[in-house]
């Protein structure tokens, strides 16, 4: 059973190709948010920790990791170095 945010994207989508893309958009957005968020956890760094490695404010962190925030692909980049791992990008 659906629940009736499931059916209104579902009707939306049957409609729209633009709401379509931006619903794929947010949900990608939202991905890379859950696993910057399990990377940093994976790696032992609080927010608070990581945020001093890059030199960025902990509410940085905490809004990318909400996915109140799209972080740049240098931010992206900063974040990973400063866990010590390398940003390679895959398209499938």
């Amino acid at each position: 059973m659906m629940s009736k945010v499931q059916e209104y994207i579902k009707n939306r989508s049957e409609n729209s190709t633009e709401f379509t893309q931006q619903i794929e958009i947010e949900r990608k957005r939202l991905e890379l948010a859950m696993k910057l968020t399990e990377l940093r956890k994976s790696t032992g760094l609080t927010q608070k920790e990581l945020s001093e490695k890059i030199g960025k404010p902990q509410s940085t962190i905490s809004r990318i990791e909400t996915g109140e925030m799209n972080p740049t692909i240098e931010l992206v980049i900063e974040i990973a170095n400063g866990m010590g791992k390398n940003f390679v990008p895959i398209f499938e």
